[in-house]
């Protein structure tokens, strides 16, 4: 029989905490930019009717160049509809990626484990919650229909993999796999949109997602080498690997290659 598994507890309970900081952190922000949003959506489809973006953007509009030239190019119509199908795909991911964590939370091998480990999932699964009822909510303010269903290309790898599932360690890798999917289609969803308000409402939730793929990334590289002993709290940085400081960061800077296409899980 294989052993078991381990996962250092103290530093997942220290994980679970940072990422619960920095997702109350980003929903402070998202509700800003949902409530902003949803002020202003009626005079937004004016705008988009009229076309172009308001000049009073500001600081976010020049912020954000690449993103004021893609709406500028795009049609009135076509900026609002790509703009609600972006956010209809972002709640598509965020609800496959509940699924995921919900099912994972009922292996036998979780749900009988360590309670700590069971505890970061359950925080997890209720931040993808919110994110995923974050995008509905300004997809409906758009115009546009709330994306109750799982991202469609993701959620056929889901399918795939779930029969495999055997450890902790497959379950990490399929969550890794989904969280750098959101993290890469949200970055690149802010040079994508064409308002303000949702740039920062993807720019809000992107950086939670890379955490939690930073973090999963941490856990796998622990699992596949046996050395879940080495991390401790306060961690004594001569017996750690030299790749022990990088491998939850293997990007200088966040790539998008990945990213899902906006039209990839809208509405039918």
């Amino acid at each position: 029989m294989m052993p078991a598994e381990r996962i250092d507890t103290r530093l997942l309970e220290e994980l679970t905490e940072q990422s619960e900081d920095l997702n109350s952190d980003a929903l402070r922000i998202t509700r800003g930019a949902l409530i902003d949003f949803g002020q202003a959506v009626e005079p937004q489809r004016r705008w988009w009717q009229r076309g172009g973006l308001v000049a009073g953007a500001g600081g976010l509009a020049a912020l954000w160049g690449a993103s004021r030239a893609f709406a500028d190019t795009a049609s009135p119509s076509a900026s609002m509809a790509e703009d609600i199908m972006a956010l209809q795909t972002a709640a598509s991911i965020e609800n496959l990626a509940v699924s995921v964590y919900q099912t994972a939370a009922t292996l036998p091998f979780i749900k009988d484990g360590n309670k700590t480990v069971v505890a970061f999932i359950d925080k997890t699964t209720q931040q993808h919650q919110a994110h995923a009822k974050a995008f509905n909510a300004a997809a409906t303010q758009a115009g546009g229909k709330a994306q109750n269903d799982p991202d469609p290309k993701y959620k056929a790898v889901v399918d795939q993999a779930l029969p495999t599932i055997k450890t902790p360690a497959d379950v990490v890798k399929l969550a890794i796999t989904l969280e750098d999917v959101a993290a890469q289609t949200y970055t690149k969803n802010v040079s994508q949109v064409s308002a303000a308000d949702l740039r920062k409402l993807f720019a809000s939730v992107a950086p939670v997602e890379a955490q939690h793929r930073a973090t999963l990334l941490a856990v796998q590289a622990l699992l596949a080498g046996n050395a879940a002993d080495l991390v401790t709290i306060p961690v004594d940085p001569a017996k750690l690997p030299a790749a022990a400081g990088s491998v939850g960061f293997p990007d200088a800077f966040y790539k998008t290659d990945n990213a899902s296409p906006t039209s990839e899980g809208a509405v039918k």
